[in-house]
């Protein structure tokens, strides 16, 4: 059984900056016992011969042909643009800087 003690936890949580009162540090001891005690579980039974996977499936991705095909020209772009300006779109201006 692996274990952090309250002084383990104590540690921890001074680096992360983290303040925590000795009934938090207490309980917080008792959960990571048991999450250490899940992990070590875990790795006897993930032995050299279990390929280690990220998903039970494998997966592919789906990939459509790339083909170029013609686009819009800037000017029928902008053509219903309510306002437009150096063949962009102009918008209102919103963090008032320049």
């Amino acid at each position: 059984m692996t274990s952090l003690s309250r002084d383990d936890v104590a540690k921890l949580a001074g680096l992360a900056r983290i303040e925590m009162s000795d009934e938090e540090l207490v309980s917080l001891s008792n959960e990571f016992t048991v999450i250490l005690d899940a992990v070590a579980r875990v790795q006897e039974v993930a032995g050299a011969d279990v390929v280690a996977t990220s998903h039970p499936l494998p997966l592919r991705n789906v990939f459509r042909p790339d083909v170029v095909i013609p686009s819009l020209s800037p000017a029928e772009a902008l053509s219903g643009a309510p306002a437009q300006e150096e063949q962009r779109f102009r918008v209102p201006q919103i963090l008032g800087e320049e």
